[in-house]
């Protein structure tokens, strides 16, 4: 398998801060090839507004936080993104061997109306014993700007313990109140990519600028850590270790090897 080495600084960043960024994880190419499969979800309606105009249940019409959740079940391309070498082995040296895909969506923000998802901490749905042997990647499919709603994070804060409650604007989702002036925000190009461990405060704010911006997340776990009995479970994808095999026991055909031939496919069709 092809190698990637992150560097030692932003290891060391994520040992000890709980996050880290790399500003050109993903070539022009590959971001070219996920946003035609985001234009594709927009127009089949793959998505929904989880917005809400402040009780948690009447969605709104002024605000948009636009999910795409699962995205394995809805492209060949974001299906495969998880057996990129690159991810593979960046995520190995973050968080160790072996490790599953857990999850894996994008939320977008339309222009003016795109609402901001709130502070909270994936552990606190995914109630892993050690949140630090799990990742999120965030990844910028356009430019992330202060202006435009980009993540924000809160370093050290997997040190500490959260009491989330019910997001009223929100349909389904939890947060916690926190200091922002504790946050730190990371401004990214497109295809930048930000990894943070299961227990770091985030979230993103409102998009004030005239064009949409999309973040696609995935989230990544050591196998080791898997809860018993976890109701997740039988959606996870072992990537590394005895249990991987390739993507053919979970999706019936192997896709490990096919992320170069995705892009070239979605980015580059008419080249020989």
């Amino acid at each position: 398998m092809e190698s990637y080495q992150l560097p030692q600084t932003k290891i060391e960043q994520f040992q000890t801060e709980g996050y880290t960024f790399i500003p050109d994880f993903f070539s022009q190419d590959e971001v070219a090839a996920m946003r035609v499969e985001l234009e594709r979800f927009k127009s089949e309606g793959l998505g929904r507004n989880v917005a809400t105009d402040g009780d948690g249940k009447t969605h709104s019409t002024t605000k948009i936080n636009y999910q795409i959740i699962p995205l394995n079940d809805k492209s060949t391309l974001f299906r495969a993104l998880p057996f990129n070498p690159k991810v593979i082995s960046a995520i190995g040296q973050l968080i160790g061997t072996p490790f599953v895909r857990h999850l894996d969506q994008i939320f977008l923000k339309p222009g003016r109306t795109g609402a901001g998802t709130s502070w909270h901490t994936d552990n606190a749905y995914f109630k892993i014993s050690d949140p630090t042997k799990g990742t999120g990647m965030w990844v910028a499919l356009h430019d992330a700007t202060l202006a435009n709603g980009t993540l924000h994070v809160i370093p050290r804060s997997h040190l500490e313990t959260f009491e989330h409650e019910r997001d009223p604007g929100s349909d389904h989702h939890i947060t916690f109140r926190a200091d922002d002036q504790r946050a730190v925000p990371i401004e990214l190009p497109a295809g930048g990519a930000i990894f943070f461990n299961y227990g770091i405060g985030h979230g993103t704010t409102a998009n004030n600028t005239d064009n949409e911006r999309a973040g696609l997340a995935y989230h990544f776990l050591r196998a080791d850590y898997i809860p018993e009995n976890y109701p997740a479970l039988k959606s996870m994808v072992y990537l590394t270790g005895p249990e991987t095999t390739g993507g053919e026991r979970e999706y019936g055909v192997k896709i490990e090897g096919t992320w170069s031939d995705e892009v070239q496919r979605l980015s580059n069709p008419t080249r020989p």
